[in-house]
């Protein structure tokens, strides 16, 4: 199994580092061609302005919107989230992918110095809490009628989503010692799930 993390900006080295702990092949995607041979494509946390911006730079956002259209299973955490989503209400000029059927709030929770830790009921990770990093996270404020919200705050917010072969969260799972999640997401890309 081949796993491309995209590298343009943001926190791609700790998703590899979480891929390669699991023994799976990951390599960092910064041109298009890259995501030929690809099994899966997780889309890291980072500046969603900035990550607007450098995929359509780079000719990343068609790409890949056609591969999520034709069952490519793509995990984006965080500012991966908000590329994703197809709707946000305070854009401030990011252009989506727009592949995955949420709504989403940029910065929802404040600023960076907002940044904050919860423990997060996965029902499909088992009964162990898992451990949601948020830092300047987004916020889902809607879901549509074919995607499923997986976890949500205790108040709340919906902050992990599955749509098919398509996963998000707006939590950080990279940088916790929990490779749950990252399992999950190479089940879904092996067809387990």
């Amino acid at each position: 199994m081949k796993i491309g993390v995209l590298a343009l900006q943001g926190a791609f080295a700790e998703h590899i580092s979480v891929l390669q702990k699991l023994g799976v092949e990951a390599v960092e995607v910064k041109l298009p061609e890259q995501l030929d041979g690809l099994d899966g494509l997780i889309i890291p946390g980072g500046e969603s302005t900035t990550f607007s911006i450098l995929m359509k730079a780079y000719g990343f956002a068609d790409k890949i919107a056609h591969l999520a259209k034709n069952n490519f299973p793509i995990f984006g955490t965080c500012a991966g989230m908000i590329m994703l989503a197809n709707g946000l209400s305070n854009n401030g000029g990011v252009e989506t992918v727009g592949v995955m059927a949420i709504k989403v709030k940029r910065n929802a929770f404040g600023r960076q110095v907002d940044s904050f830790e919860a423990d997060l009921k996965i029902s499909v990770l088992g009964e162990e809490p898992f451990p949601g990093v948020f830092i300047r996270a987004p916020q889902i404020e809607s879901v549509g009628k074919n995607c499923e919200a997986l976890a949500t705050l205790d108040d709340g917010p919906v902050v992990a989503v599955r749509q098919g072969k398509l996963l998000a969260t707006a939590f950080h799972p990279e940088l916790t010692g929990d490779t749950r999640l990252h399992q999950y997401f190479l089940d879904i890309v092996s067809g387990k799930r």
